[in-house]
């Protein structure tokens, strides 16, 4: 044992080594430095240890078993204490110096989890032989804090614990979806499910108003701590809606409770996206029941330029531009899940979300036009505006059981939500030359924005023998998307605002899809199991444009297929899917809404879009043993793929021609993607520990736009490490997490590559139950320059965006109260996955929960 002196002197070491490691500042380094001493100097004499040895040995056989972990637990609250895996022999010893009693409780993939109590009072203690058996439900009969898997292959998805996750007390959760297979995070932050933003990202298996716009805003403002674990879904089911999906993204809060409460605090300071604070919990008293989690706090005050360089080939010219803006904000968040138990057979579950977003902004952007190096017009514009997007939605389920198998379920329910997102915009020209105020006046924007959904849904679960089930349902979506928009120009002699009809108009876009569902999951023994469905919608559309009249867009009927199978073997399995999903155009994409904040690079959706069928293919092989390792191979293609397109207009003026860039959406040609996964973490040491999270894909575009046939194909991906060093029993860690970003092939051009690094250094106290964690992201660069390039036949295009990429911060965890078991929750529910989403970018705007 060490005394206080000898480790306050290798505190001391640590310290004097940190500035190679983070490069923070001295003053900072200082107080780490007083802050280690002072913590080594208060720790307690030392205590008596206990070593607990045994060999784990395979009950038919009598052989031992490799790769077992072996929990130590508190025999009384069943709190963690220290865990392990057995050696080849299957042997295996942990040390401790907590006070007793203890139990000992052995995982492992493929046989039957055992908690075995541990008696006597001696410094050594040799349980002998343990015996397990095998069998395929393992995870289920015993609950082992210290020893869960951090990751899952079932049938038809990837789960991913992140409370087994050491980081997740330090990290948000879209850092945390960086170390998932399957997923990853852009240089703008926004959420790639193999490297497609064509996925849906679900709360607790609902849709919900919490991810309904840019998920990334409220996930970077989210603790992990919040969440209990995330399914990368690869082969959507056919209860699921068949929007044109890769994948589906299920986030799973924490709903643990038992007679009494839990509550947990997590605050966050960053240097650069200000404080941020969350509220969790449970609580559960007879047969009520209820989750909470909640937070609030700054976007920060962000000043980043950005700028963009166009040659015009016919004419030989040039515009370039250049502007500053400024952004500054708040969030709110909050979501609660309630459950009421009337007996054993009937359960009312209801749940509640709402985030909100408020964003001022203002900045200027200078534009010079030349024409064979000759300048030709000049302009400032002077934009400043507000834009608020509020996301709300409630649900409530009844679900009836039957006397005759708890596993025959019956469940009702109905959901409302409301998103709505207004834009203010002002802009102001100064500095014209040949830039005429009677061409482009000085405007104002706005645009109230928006959808509300009814959602009324049955479903219809049954076990028809121990090796077959069903599942089927009906359900209706009732959804109005919404744009009531104008534009103002100014007088410039009376000085006064005026609306311009061209550009005013009151779109609402109706959308109501009624679909059945039918899939049955079949288990042969406990090799193979699989999954087959087929779900039939109908999709009734129309468009209303108040001020030009009515159109009635087509209606259509799909059959949707999808079937998943999986191979399991000792300790690894291999697992095959196919879908067919539709992909419907959201708002973001219809809205008429011409955006002229930049007048000479104009964007607006497109009405007239038709939704998009993709094909998806899917190939795993999963092993989790010491070094668990999971590798995807998949395969997706679609026809009339929905691409983001720009191309030249000329606009004449009173006085002059203009050409602006006007970039929409249109239905073009094929999309296909090749990709490849790797994911794997390794246990190095009991205290040392690697992640590898890696994806390659080869991307093939063609479409015809303009008259002209487009081709683009190229490699993108992305690889994601991280590494964790736990000094000992002292609550001491330090991770490191580093990763790159490849960036993205589109029909007209691509984007940037992107590097993140962080360092984070962690302190656990009162048991576990508090933490204090100093992070520092990317502390070698004050900014990131994020640059897009647009290649045309008639013009080439660069752009780029600097925000700030350098950030320090500190993070607060503290958690009180002592609940086990699970908060009542019906068993199914809506999902409404069906419109194209996640892929919205955030520019760093959101909350920052670095």
């Amino acid at each position: 044992m060490l005394n206080n002196s000898t480790m306050s002197q290798r505190r001391c070491i640590l310290v004097r080594h940190m500035p190679k490691i983070l490069r923070m500042k001295p003053i900072l380094l200082a107080i780490l430095f007083c802050y280690l001493s002072v913590t080594a100097l208060a720790q307690s004499a030392p205590q008596v240890s206990t070593t607990i040895q045994g060999a784990v040995m395979d009950s038919a056989t009598n052989k031992p078993i490799g790769f077992v972990t072996v929990a130590l637990q508190n025999a009384k609250t069943h709190a963690g204490i220290k865990s392990g895996l057995t050696k080849d022999d299957g042997s295996f010893s942990l040390k401790t110096t907590s006070a007793g009693p203890f139990e000992v409780a052995l995982v492992f993939v493929g046989y039957k989890s055992k908690v075995i109590p541990v008696t006597g009072t001696s410094d050594a203690v040799n349980l002998g032989k343990l015996m397990l058996s095998q069998s395929s439900n393992q995870l289920q009969e015993v609950s082992v804090t210290a020893a869960k898997p951090l990751m899952k292959q079932e049938v038809d998805r990837i789960s991913y614990d992140i409370q087994a996750e050491p980081d997740s007390k330090a990290l948000s959760v879209l850092d945390m979806m960086r170390k998932v297979p399957l997923l990853s995070v852009d240089g703008n932050d926004n959420i790639q499910l193999k490297g497609s933003s064509n996925y849906k990202i679900l709360i607790n298996g609902k849709e919900s108003a919490l991810v309904a716009k840019n998920p990334s805003d409220v996930l970077k403002s989210m603790p992990a701590t919040n969440i209990e674990k995330i399914e990368v879904i690869t082969t959507p089911p056919a209860k699921y809606d068949a929007e044109g999906l890769s994948g589906i993204i299920n986030i799973i809060t924490k709903r643990n409770a038992d007679q009494g409460y839990n509550v947990g605090l997590n605050t966050r300071f960053n240097t650069v996206f200000g404080a941020g604070y969350n509220l969790n919990g449970t609580l559960k008293q007879g047969k009520f029941g209820m989750s909470f989690f909640g937070g609030f706090g700054s976007n920060g005050t962000l000043t980043n330029t950005s700028g963009s360089t166009e040659n015009i080939f016919a004419a030989n010219t040039n515009i370039l531009q250049s502007g500053i803006t400024t952004q500054k904000g708040r969030f709110h968040y909050g979501g609660t899940e309630m459950s009421y138990e009337l007996d054993t057979l009937n359960l009312i579950t209801a749940s509640f979300n709402l985030f909100s977003n408020n964003q001022n902004q203002f900045g200027p952007t200078n534009s010079n036009t030349d024409e064979a190096g000759v300048t030709t017009q000049t302009y400032t514009l002077n934009n400043s505006g507000t834009s608020s997007f509020t996301g709300f939605d409630a649900a409530l389920n009844y679900q009836l059981g039957f006397k005759k198998s708890k596993d025959i379920l019956l469940t009702f329910s109905y959901k409302y939500s409301y998103s709505p997102n207004k834009q203010y915009n002002a802009n102001v020209f100064t500095d014209r030359f040949n830039y005429y105020q009677s061409d482009v006046p000085d405007f104002q924007q706005y645009n109230d924005a928006g959808n509300k959904d009814h959602t009324i849904q049955v479903d219809y679960a049954s076990p028809l023998s121990k090796q077959l089930s069903i599942e089927a349902g009906a359900k209706a979506i009732l959804r109005n998307n919404y744009s009531d928009f104008h534009v103002d120009n100014r007088d410039s002699t009376a000085q006064v605002y005026h609306q311009v009809d061209s550009l005013t108009n009151n779109f609402n876009y109706h959308q109501d899809i009624y679909s059945l569902y039918n899939s049955y999951q079949l288990k042969i023994g406990d090799k193979w199991a699989g999954k087959a469905g087929l779900r039939l919608e109908y999709t009734a559309l129309s468009a209303d444009f108040i001020s030009a009249g009515v159109t009635t867009a087509p209606s259509y009927s799909n059959l949707i297929p999808s079937v998943s199978i999986q191979r399991s073997f000792k300790t690894s399995s291999i697992n095959f899917g196919f879908t067919q999903r539709i992909l419907r155009p959201g708002i973001f994409q219809l809205n008429p809404f011409v955006d002229k904040s930049n007048p000479t690079f104009v964007n607006t959706g497109n009405p007239q879009l038709k939704p998009e069928l993709d094909n998806t293919f899917d190939l795993t092989y999963s092993n989790f043993t010491k070094n668990s390792i999971n590798v995807d191979l998949s395969y997706a293609f679609s026809n009339n793929s929905i691409q983001n397109v720009s191309s030249l207009r000329t606009i004449q003026g009173k006085t002059k021609l203009d050409t602006v860039t006007y970039t929409t959406f249109e239905n073009l040609g094929t999309h296909q993607t090749l990709g490849l996964n790797i994911n794997t973490n390794m246990n190095i040491t009991k205290t040392f520990t690697l992640g590898l999270n890696g994806q390659v894909n080869h991307v093939w575009l063609t479409g015809i736009f303009g008259g002209t046939m487009y081709h683009n194909d190229g490699f993108t991906g992305n690889a994601f490490g991280n590494m964790r060093y736990k000094f000992g029993a002292s609550g001491y860690a330090i991770s490191f997490n580093a990763g790159y970003f490849s960036g993205n092939v589109n029909l007209q051009g691509r984007s940037s590559d992107f590097i993140f690094n962080q360092y984070l250094f962690s302190k656990e106290f009162f048991g576990k139950k508090m933490t204090i964690v100093l992070v520092a992201n990317n502390p070698y660069s004050k900014f990131n320059t994020f640059r897009t390039t647009i290649n045309s036949t008639v013009f080439y295009q660069t752009s780029y965006n600097q925000n700030y990429y350098r950030s320090f911060a500190v993070r607060f965890n503290f958690r009180f109260g002592k609940l086990n078991s699970d908060i009542k929750k019906n068993q199914h529910g809506i999902n409404n996955d069906d419109q194209k989403g996640g892929g919205g970018g955030s520019n760093n705007s959101g909350g920052g929960n670095k």
